[in-house]
């Protein structure tokens, strides 16, 4: 009960519910904190809301209307496959709701205490929430500030009418007839070859030579592949310059090697990255948090500001914009809190990106683990050579694994293919673990599985594979 307007005690403020704030605020309750989590939107923040979940949810939809109109390659055939987009979209928002709802009673079961609304400091032990309702204050121990982020605005492109975010895109509540999308990073490779599966005639403008550009390009080339074989079409090299709009469509201007061209479309998904939401009325600026020059909050590797008992994690500190790092970031702040020696190491933070065929990364690339001065060695399985990928219909894509020379110390790997988001894991897990080849090698792994690949690329590095030639 708040005494005229004096301050309520807690232990730890978080600031953001999304990925990394609700992780945080449920960490910090384990370890005996009197957490206070405010949100002025959705509990679950953009990944669960408005990103990662519904995303996936209707990239799963575009698979199941892709396989059925295409299954007869296994003696099926089904006639007049249609979409109803309008329960498509049913079924993301329940999706949606069902995870969202699972973060609220995580929240309350862990005795989180929730305030919808807004936050702004005070000075740098009292915050004020605030919503159309009331307005209490808060007196902390410590603070986790998860923020997340939006995505970028181009001045050429303001989002609006035809001009979409990934946020809009997300909630089209028709297939559309066509769509131009600018960025060919995770974002507009996903979403667009998700629409294009659906029917939409899809032009992706990126800026540099090839879709997905943090991927190597012989994991990228297959993606591209399959984009093609929907119709999409790839300009690289583009410089989009700018966007008319009716009450009908958009049209983009833009330049290839100083050659002017345009294309017109129903609508215009603009993915060109996230800038972090430390601005506004957070107060940040008044409580003195150091911040460089694109908006990032510095911090050490707790998770600590320039101040020790303020922390910030997540999309507003430097690194990728993933949610599974903010969930990291926020379990090493909450325990840092409480005393533990816990500390960030991104070595196995892997980067999965879902489109078709799925491409993932951990640990070092070749090309990466050389620049660092190792002596490595590394060597790819096909999918072709494994009989449940076969069997599957998808024998595209490949296992690399990278290692070191002398030891044979697992430094990293790279997947392109079916289920490459799950089978990411087990590389991740034996670089974690200072796993060697021999060790992933020595592993049964069950016949016939996806995972196979990856024990027979340990082989093939090795330099003693079963179902692949030595070269």
């Amino acid at each position: 009960m708040v005494v005229g307007d004096a301050s309520l005690d807690i232990d730890t403020l978080v600031i953001g519910a999304g990925p990394g704030g609700y992780v945080a605020a449920i960490r910090a309750a384990q370890l005996g904190q009197k957490v206070l989590i405010v949100d002025k939107s959705e509990l679950g923040g953009v990944c669960l809301n408005r990103g990662c979940i519904p995303s996936k949810a209707l990239i799963s939809a575009a698979h199941a209307y892709e396989n059925a109109k295409h299954a007869d390659q296994f003696g099926v055939t089904a006639e007049n496959v249609k979409v109803d987009f309008t329960k498509t979209q049913e079924f993301k928002n329940g999706v949606v709701k069902k995870m969202t709802g699972g973060v609220s009673s995580l929240l309350k079961g862990n005795k989180v205490e929730i305030f919808n609304g807004e936050c702004m400091f005070i000075n740098q032990n009292e915050a004020r929430v605030f919503n159309d309702h009331e307005s209490p204050r808060y007196r902390f121990k410590n603070a986790i500030i998860a923020t997340g982020s939006r995505p970028i605005e181009l001045k050429p492109f303001p989002f609006g009418g035809r001009i979409l975010s990934s946020t809009e895109a997300l909630n089209l509540q028709e297939v559309p007839a066509s769509m131009i999308v600018i960025g060919g990073g995770y974002i507009g490779a996903e979403l667009g070859q998700m629409y294009s599966k659906f029917g939409t005639k899809v032009t992706i403008i990126e800026g540099l030579d090839t879709v997905l550009p943090g991927f190597d390009k012989d994991m990228t080339s297959l993606v591209a592949k399959n984009m093609k074989k929907t119709g999409i079409e790839i300009v690289t090299g583009a410089k989009a310059e700018s966007a008319e709009q009716t009450d009908k469509d958009v049209t983009v201007k833009y330049s290839v090697n100083g050659e002017s061209k345009e294309v017109t479309a129903e609508y215009l998904l603009v993915t060109v990255g996230r800038r972090p939401n430390t601005d506004g009325e957070l107060g940040l600026d008044l409580i003195e948090v150091e911040t460089d020059e694109r908006g990032f909050v510095k911090v050490d590797n707790q998770g600590r500001t320039n101040h020790k008992h303020i922390f910030a994690i997540g999309d507003i500190v430097a690194g990728l914009a993933l949610a599974h790092k903010a969930s990291y970031e926020g379990k090493v702040a909450a325990e840092a809190i409480a005393g533990m020696p816990s500390v960030v190491d991104y070595k196995v933070m892997p980067a999965v990106v879902f489109t078709d065929p799925e491409c993932s990364s951990v640990g070092y690339t070749e090309k990466e683990a050389k620049e660092k001065g190792y002596k490595v060695k590394s060597g790819k399985f096909s999918y072709a050579g494994n009989g449940r990928a076969v069997s599957l219909g998808h024998p595209e894509g490949f296992v690399k694994l990278v290692a070191e020379e002398d030891t044979g110390v697992v430094l990293g790997g790279q997947i392109v293919g079916l289920e490459a988001s799950n089978l990411i894991a087990e590389i991740g897990l034996a670089i974690e673990m200072g796993a060697t080849l021999e060790d992933i090698a020595l592993t049964i792994h069950a016949h016939p599985t996806l995972g196979e690949i990856v024990m027979e690329a340990s082989e093939v590095v090795l330099g003693h594979p079963i179902h692949t030639m030595v070269r």
